[in-house]
């Protein structure tokens, strides 16, 4: 064992930011950014950091008990052999197999310590390339001319992609996405009901939107997470390509939709797999021809450069969601990989994940 690899201490603490407006979902908003981030310190000194990102609305999960798991975890960890890290894994989700968000955390703190260690960039260990990836921008659920007003910002920075939030009201939602394409004509639309739907309500809503000369590039979630027979109603009646979100949280998700041809696609996020985890599904996924979307939570740039690194390493994400910097106050400091216009560059990314986490 050797002792510069030995993970000699570890912290745990709260993060919180400012939005610049609610983050509203059909399943619920963020009013701030409330995180946990984990760090941890190898023999030589190299330091590691990985994010938590806590949505309780969601997942379930709680700060509190978030901050007290990684705590509890990285006193399990101390005088462990931080390049174990798959055999760390591992313990990690049997001991601690409904705190998600908190294996994220440990496993990405790893492997930036690791890859800091090593001299090189994250990336490299997913691929032997870092791909160019943008990102599109969320339109949250808003009334009309907050929709209008945010596409007309987002657009005038540059994006041409746009997820809008449905779920709450079937009528405003047919406006807001009317509104997106009246605004940006040559838009590529993606529409994200968050289980606000039935698989009825969906199609009904597919089909005015049709009538209305609007066809969206692919609806996520459209269902209840446990509705697998609506969500395979939906992809086979649709039209339209239908992503699978709070479906697809975990390997065995991934199978039984895979399995049961419930969704022609899943949406990949570090929070739900963890890192090691989300390789796997991406390699799941891709075996069964199934599409990829790398998500996100309300993650800080520090989490969302986590998975930005695997999916430019990886390679082969037919859709990209990584813009919650976007919606956090000064969330695009002290991150050069990351444009204005969303695009993420990772070619000079020296070490790690290369962007120190928020200090407040």
């Amino acid at each position: 064992m050797k002792k510069d690899s030995i993970i000699a201490n570890s912290s745990a603490r709260v993060v919180k930011a400012a939005l610049i407006y609610p983050f509203r979902t059909a399943l619920g908003q963020h009013d701030s950014l409330e995180n946990v981030i984990f760090s941890l310190e190898l023999g030589d000194g190299t330091k590691g950091y990985g994010e938590a990102a806590i949505a309780p609305h969601i997942t379930g999960e709680t700060v509190a008990q978030t901050l007290e798991n990684l705590k509890g975890i990285g006193e399990a960890l101390t005088g462990r052999d931080g390049s174990e890290y798959l055999d760390l894994s591992f313990e990690l989700w049997e001991r601690w197999p409904r705190n998600k968000s908190a294996i994220a955390a440990v496993e990405t703190a790893l492997m930036d310590a690791c890859c800091r260690q090593w001299k090189v960039p994250l990336w490299k260990f997913f691929g032997d390339r870092p791909r160019r990836i943008a990102s599109d921008i969320t339109i949250v659920i808003s009334g009309l001319a907050e929709t209008e007003a945010s596409v007309r910002a987002f657009a005038k920075k540059g994006f041409r992609s746009f997820k809008v939030k449905v779920g709450r009201d079937r009528e405003l939602d047919h406006q807001r996405v009317m509104s997106v394409k009246k605004l940006v004509p040559y838009a590529r639309i993606t529409i994200d009901a968050n289980q606000g739907y039935s698989a009825e309500e969906t199609l009904r809503f597919l089909k005015d939107l049709k009538r209305s000369g609007v066809v969206p590039d692919l609806i996520e979630q459209p269902v209840r997470r446990d509705d697998f027979e609506g969500l395979k109603k939906v992809s086979r009646l649709a039209g339209v390509l239908v992503c699978a979100d709070e479906s697809a949280s975990s390997l065995a998700d991934v199978a039984k939709i895979i399995r049961y041809r419930a969704a022609p696609a899943i949406n990949i996020k570090l929070m739900k797999f963890g890192l090691f985890r989300a390789r796997e599904a991406y390699f799941l996924a891709k075996a069964n021809g199934i599409k990829l979307m790398i998500g996100a939570m309300m993650e800080t740039s520090l989490g969302i450069m986590a998975a930005a690194h695997l999916a430019a390493g990886l390679g082969g994400f037919d859709y990209v969601d990584l813009d919650c910097p976007f919606f956090i106050k000064k969330g695009l400091e002290k991150n050069p990989y990351l444009s204005a216009r969303g695009v993420f560059d990772l070619k000079k990314a020296k070490s790690g994940i290369g962007v120190l986490p928020r200090m407040t």
